[in-house]
């Protein structure tokens, strides 16, 4: 326990406002492993800070796991699970960063254990996950994908390939963080009322979003879009039960993790009329090259249909947020520190 206490006692001064003489260099050699690969910017930023790093983006689990015991952080992006056996041996590190908004790689409850403090860019992406969602909603209303394809096939048909508008909508945002925010900013510009859920937050009423219960939603939404973390209580959230609960039908947005919708479900709600289309930017199992025979089935049909707008995982994918995520997590442990 003493030694505990002192290694917290010294990173008061390592880092913080006294800074003795003789702990000064403390900062500027902590050892930070990157295990992911990072868009290049990174290392200005690590070199701007004098914070000495080790890039291994080739790093497996097993590599990942041996070297840890000689780092004090760790960056990774979506490759690695950071559990218990990863951490057992980690003794000197201090913290992770997630350079992403998501945190369902990391094993929180160990992390808080084990005192590492944990970062994630849940800010770096906003921007680019909510343009990506008015983008993918508008391509489907305006069956723009179809129209595309049919003028390309030589196939001229305006009036199958009429659009419906997105003014006057109601959308419900089920999780109003920093997504759901931005979110619901662009689409009160397209004249939507706007309502969200957020478990937990409370008077977070805006001039976005007008604070909701998860049953209001269901009963006035034309829209549904999800920005919530996978965890225990989200696995699986809408499912067939979910679905139809709704009081009319309504479009679905999924840009937060694939295992919140039972893809099932929603393949039999587009197929009774309970659900007029979807936007998935992600999937149940994103190894589309490794689908079981149920799983193929299901992606056969999404994937085939009109109603149904796809793209891999890219919400929040753009060369802005690539470098916007790595400073916000630089800002945020030089701001720990």
């Amino acid at each position: 326990m003493l030694l505990y206490v002192c290694s917290w006692v010294n990173l008061y001064y390592f880092c913080g406002t006294v800074q003795p003489a003789s702990y000064k260099k403390s900062c500027a050699t902590m050892k930070i492993l990157i295990a992911d690969s990072m868009h290049t910017s990174l290392f200005d930023m690590l070199d701007e800070q004098k914070w000495d790093y080790a890039y291994h983006p080739e790093y497996k689990r097993e590599d990942i796991k041996a070297a840890l015991p000689e780092y004090d952080g760790l960056v990774i992006r979506s490759k690695t699970y950071v559990d218990e056996e990863m951490l057992s041996n980690a003794l000197k590190l201090r913290f992770i960063a997630r350079a992403g908004a998501g945190l369902d790689l990391i094993d929180l409850d160990v992390a808080k254990r084990l005192n590492i403090e944990v970062f994630h860019a849940g800010t770096g992406n906003r921007d680019a996950v909510a343009e990506h969602a008015l983008g993918m909603l508008l391509a489907l209303f305006n069956n723009i994908l179809k129209a595309d394809r049919e003028v390309r096939a030589g196939i001229w048909d305006r009036e199958g390939n009429r659009g419906v508008e997105l003014m006057n909508k109601t959308v419900g945002l089920i999780g109003y963080g920093n997504n759901g925010t931005a979110t619901a900013k662009r689409l009160s510009g397209f004249g939507c009322k706007v309502l969200a859920y957020d478990k937990y937050r409370d008077n977070y009423s805006d001039q976005f979003a007008q604070e909701s219960s998860l049953e209001e939603i269901m009963r006035e939404a034309d829209i549904l879009s999800l920005h919530i973390p996978l965890t225990d209580i989200t696995r699986f959230l809408v499912d067939e039960q979910f679905i139809g609960n709704f009081a009319k039908p309504f479009y679905l947005l999924n840009l937060s993790r694939g295992e919140v919708v039972k893809l099932k479900a929603v393949t039999e709600g587009l197929q009774s009329g309970k659900i007029k289309g979807a936007c998935l930017d992600v999937l149940e199992n994103e190894k589309i090259g490794k689908l079981t025979p149920e799983q193929q089935e299901i992606f056969d049909y999404l994937r085939t249909s009109d109603q149904v707008v796809l793209t891999p995982h890219i919400a929040g994918w753009t060369h802005e947020s690539y470098v916007r995520i790595n400073q916000v997590l630089v800002d945020q442990i030089r701001n720990w520190l």
